[in-house]
C-alpha cells in the first residue's frame, strides 16, 4: 500500500527483548511525528506505549469505559491499574 493514512498495531511489542521493544517504540513515534500518519496500537502494556500516544482508550467487551489524553492516564497510576487490572509499574 502506498502512502498510508493510518498504522494499526496489534500487539506490536509481544515477546520481543527490550532493546528491540525501545528502538520499535522510536520508529513508531517517529513515523507518527514526522509522515503525520495516524496509528491505533492495541498493546497489553500500556506503561510502554502511553509515553508515545496523544489518546488512550480502554475498551471492555467491546465498549469504551475510559478515553483521555494518555499523559493523563499515566499520570494517574491508581486510575490504569483499577481500568486494567494490572500493576503500572514500569
Amino acid at each position: 500500500m502506498l502512502n498510508p493514512k493510518l498504522l494499526l498495531l496489534d500487539e506490536p511489542l509481544e515477546g520481543l527483548a527490550p532493546i528491540i521493544v525501545e528502538e520499535l517504540l522510536r520508529s513508531i513515534a517517529r513515523i507518527v511525528r514526522d509522515e503525520g500518519m495516524s496509528a491505533i496500537i492495541v498493546e497489553q502494556n500500556p506503561h510502554l506505549v502511553l509515553g508515545i500516544t496523544e489518546r488512550a482508550v480502554v475498551l471492555e467487551r467491546g465498549r469504551i469505559v475510559h478515553e483521555a489524553a494518555s499523559v493523563d492516564l499515566l499520570a494517574d497510576r491508581d486510575r490504569l491499574e483499577k481500568l486494567l487490572a494490572v500493576s503500572a509499574a514500569a
